[in-house]
Order: structure tokens, then C-alpha cells, then sequence
């Protein structure tokens, strides 16, 4: 357990609402979920009393969020506190939606906020399976459907939404540097030459590629879709952290669920099943017949490929290296099965 100082008093107003009751003492302690040196995630749970002496078990998710900056969108860091000021959350519906917020608060002074969250339970990170990945990823189409064709009023006024410039940028910070760039190009490199290659061909190919992004539908997306954010119970769907939320292009978040750190040995088979299912979810409120070329594929390349590179050139740990070769692999296996007419 930690030692996180909370606000008895916000607890016991928060408690009031979740239970239905009048709370004189609530006895608490603490768990971290997840969280660093910008952000710390609390599970609190206890017993809660009443004047009348009932007590009922709670739990509730505290989330402490500083201020930082990430590259190219500095209006990330309290995003999450916007969205949820905001009517997001009357867009979801019952097969998706994200955690109740029971109280929120913005410390201007600290550059701080709080949020008071709903704890989520269900099927989450690696126990998810290639199934529930393909239900996660026609729900998400459905939704950003539903989003797109209404023009949601919901969104129209909203300032702080990362734009879609976000991928190039993301893209072009990795491409620019030096240390992935020339180690992918030198004599020396470990990796082999054929992924080596791929990532070549697609910096030689960006503009192409990238024209070609830009012709597809720009939707809202999470941007953070992958494992760990996603908590599966009975066909149902929550999504956590909408701290990197804005404005892209259609398939960006599918990019997120097939290749942010899944695990390797699912990542062709979703590629070939998440795909046509999102497009299935979209196309319930989008005509979409006339998109021939989705994208993902280089959508995929564009967000992770120098990533994994990075992270061989510096992950030390037993077999991390092999993960990361794997994984770049994987990517390459994608394109080889589209040639063969695996999608």
C-alpha cells in the first residue's frame, strides 16, 4: 500500500453520492495503479459509515495529473480534465463509454488537477484476446462513426484537441533523429537489412504516403488505443487516459490496437481482423465504399517502426531485444501477407 495523502472530506462527499447514503467516517488506504514522475494513479478502497451505523465496502480510482510538456501538443497534460469538464460523455453509449467522473478539480496555482474516478474492472492489457480485440475495434468504428456523421455539437467548440498534424509530427521527431536515422543505415546495425529496408522505403515514400493519409475521413480519436487503456467485460467496453485525444485520420487508432505493444505472436492476425471489423463499426452510419487503400499499414510504420528501433538500441533486458526484432518483423509480415491477399 502507499502513503497517498487524500482529502478526507472530498472522500466523504464523493462516497455520498456512489452510495446513496449519509457518510460520517470512511476509513481508506491506498494502492498505486499506475503513474511517474508527471502522474500518480490511485486505487483507494475502505469501508464506509453511516449515522446510523450501516457500512458498505467502496473503492474509487484518484488520479493526480502535473503539469508537463509532450512534444508538439502542450495542451495534453490536462486534456483529460477538459473532456471530462466537458459533454463527452453523453456520446457513449452502453457498449462503450469511459470511467465515471464523480469530482474534478483544477489547482491553477500548482498546475495540477485531480480527478475522481470510477474503478474499472474487467479483461484488460495481455488477457485481452484476438476476439475481444475485434469486438474493441468495431465498437470504436461504430463511435467515431456515430461522431463523424452527426458533426457532433459536442466537439465543434472544444479548443484543446490535439490536431492532425499529430502523426506527421510524431513521424518526423523519430525520422529526425539521428541516432535511429543513421543506426538503420550503417554497417553496424543488428537489425536485418530486409526491416531495415522497410523503415528506408517508407522515408523514402513519406510524402506519397503521407498524401495519401490525408485523404481519408478525419475523425475523433483516442490516440492512446492499445492494451493496457482497454478493459473488456461482456461485450462491453471502457477506455481510459484521453490524454493524448484529438482530431486524425480515419484507421489511426486501429494503428494503436494492432501494434502498440500487443502481444507479437497476435499482431498479423488482428491486423487482418481489427481492420475489416472497424471499417464494418464506421461504415453503420459512414458510406465508406470508396476508400480502396485504408492506410493502416503505414499508419502502423509511422508510429512504431523507429520506436522499436530506439527502444532495441536501449532495452537491456533478457530477450528484449528479440521483442523488439519480432515486433519490427510482425510489421513486415503485415505488408508480405496483404501481397498475398491475406486482407
Amino acid at each position: 500500500m502507499s502513503t497517498c495523502k487524500v482529502n478526507e472530506d472530498t472522500l466523504k462527499n464523493i462516497l455520498n453520492k456512489i452510495l446513496g447514503i449519509s457518510v460520517v467516517h470512511a476509513d481508506y488506504q491506498t494502492k498505486q495503479l499506475q503513474g511517474g514522475t508527471v502522474g500518480d494513479v490511485q486505487l483507494i478502497t475502505g469501508t464506509a459509515k453511516s449515522a446510523d451505523g450501516t457500512a458498505q465496502p467502496y473503492n474509487v480510482v484518484l488520479k493526480i495529473q502535473k503539469k508537463w510538456e509532450r512534444h508538439a501538443d502542450p495542451g495534453s497534460w490536462r486534456r483529460e480534465y477538459d473532456l471530462y469538464k466537458s459533454d463527452l460523455g453523453i456520446a457513449f453509449s452502453s457498449t462503450l463509454r469511459w470511467p465515471e467522473c464523480y469530482h474534478l478539480e483544477m489547482n491553477d496555482k500548482e498546475d495540477e488537477f485531480q480527478l475522481w474516478l470510477e474503478y474499472i474492472d474487467g479483461v484488460t492489457g495481455s488477457d485481452l484476446t484476438v476476439d475481444m480485440l475485434e469486438k474493441v475495434a468495431e465498437v470504436w468504428g461504430r463511435f467515431q462513426g456515430k461522431l463523424f456523421a452527426e458533426h457532433s455539437s459536442i466537439l465543434k467548440n472544444f479548443a484543446n484537441l490535439s490536431g492532425t498534424d499529430y502523426l506527421k509530427n510524431f513521424y518526423r521527431h523519430y525520422r529526425g533523429w539521428d541516432v535511429v536515422y543513421n543506426y538503420i543505415r550503417s554497417d553496424d546495425c543488428q537489425i536485418p537489412k530486409h526491416l531495415c529496408q522497410m523503415i528506408i522505403d517508407l522515408d523514402n515514400n513519406s510524402d506519397e504516403i503521407f498524401s495519401r493519409i490525408e485523404k481519408l475521413p478525419i475523425v475523433f480519436c483516442h490516440r492512446d488505443l492499445w492494451v493496457i487503456n482497454i478493459f473488456y467485460s461482456d461485450g462491453k467496453i471502457a477506455l481510459i487516459d484521453w490524454d493524448t485525444t484529438g482530431w486524425g485520420y480515419l484507421g489511426e487508432d486501429i494503428a494503436s490496437l494492432i501494434a502498440d505493444e500487443l502481444d507479437v505472436d497476435d499482431m498479423v492476425e488482428c491486423y487482418h481482423k481489427c481492420i475489416p471489423a472497424y471499417y464494418r463499426g464506421f461504415s453503420e452510419y459512414v458510406d465508406v465504399a470508396h476508400i480502396s487503400d485504408h492506410c493502416i499499414y503505414e499508419i502502423i510504420l509511422a508510429m512504431y517502426a523507429y520506436r522499436e528501433v530506439e527502444w532495441f538500441l536501449y532495452d537491456e533486458e533478457p530477450g528484449g531485444k528479440e521483442l523488439h526484432l519480432a515486433t519490427l518483423q510482425k510489421m513486415y509480415e503485415m505488408k508480405a501477407s496483404d501481397a498475398d491477399g491475406g486482407s
